[in-house]
């Protein structure tokens, strides 16, 4: 007689757009048994130009939605300017659920750095969160911490990832701004503080003024989330997930193309 198998409660990966897909990548190694539902806001996108109230209720009714539907064992938000707002609120309204959080890299980027000089670039929502100033305050109080909010970028990486051409002079111009010399001693990390950003990170070493530690946390979100995820030992992946669902409810080619080439459908 064989033992009974156990279909397993998918995990739910959040983000304004694609850029969470950096995180998804890395938590599917982590938890292969598990089924995924990327969920991508790209009707509200891009949330740095919201205004905060409003960006907190628009998220929190979207997972008041998603809970129901789809009953995830976990969620991960993979998106710093949304985690970073609504974080709490999140866990408040929606106690019974765990939510995994996306926070700027401060910590191992204080505790990494022989320079003391370290970037943070980011979106300017999650720069001017006091979340953001928190981690600074409580971890990075030795360091000359330099606040970077692109006001373009996560589009760019949006249009990169898709395949469309970006220029270089036009990506120098948002990240230069990262690279301080002081006594003569210069930057040596820069957190990528936006989950977009690692998906150009090729292109950021590239037009790099001197070479950088680019600090992605996909994996340390990832791996956080894989202790929070019980593992079962007949578990069978469930067949009925790893699809993405867009607000907007139409994504373009592109887009679609791009989720199959993550091994997701679209809904």
């Amino acid at each position: 007689m064989t033992a009974p198998t156990h279909e397993l409660k998918p995990v739910l990966v959040f983000d304004s757009g694609i850029g969470g897909l950096t995180v998804l990548r890395e938590a599917r190694v982590l938890m292969p048994e598990r089924g995924f539902i990327y969920v991508a806001d790209d009707a509200g996108f891009p949330y740095g130009g919201w205004e905060e109230q409003a960006l907190k209720e628009r998220i929190i009714g979207l997972f008041g939605r998603l809970l129901e539907q789809h009953d995830p064992e976990v969620c991960i938000i993979a998106c710093n300017t949304a985690f970073t707002l609504v974080g709490a609120a999140l866990r408040a309204a929606f106690p019974q659920m765990t939510f995994v959080g996306t926070v700027p890299a401060i910590k191992p980027a204080a505790e990494r750095t022989r320079s003391g000089l370290v970037s943070v670039l980011a979106t300017p929502g999650t720069v001017k969160r006091a979340y953001t100033r928190d981690l600074i305050q409580s971890f990075a109080q030795q360091c000359h911490v330099r606040l970077v909010g692109s006001e373009n970028l996560a589009r760019m990486a949006e249009a990169y990832i898709r395949g469309d051409a970006v220029s270089d002079d036009a990506v120098l111009a948002e990240i230069h701004q990262c690279f301080v010399e002081k006594d003569s001693q210069r930057t040596d990390i820069v957190v990528l503080a936006c989950t977009h950003y690692p998906f150009m990170a090729n292109l950021f070493r590239r037009l790099a003024p001197w070479p950088v530690d680019w600090l992605d946390p996909a994996e340390a979100i990832a791996r956080r989330a894989r202790t929070l995820v019980p593992q079962i030992a007949d578990a069978v992946h469930p067949d009925n997930f790893d699809f993405a669902a867009f607000t907007s409810g139409n994504p373009d080619f592109a887009t679609r193309r791009l989720m199959q080439g993550f091994g997701l459908s679209t809904r």
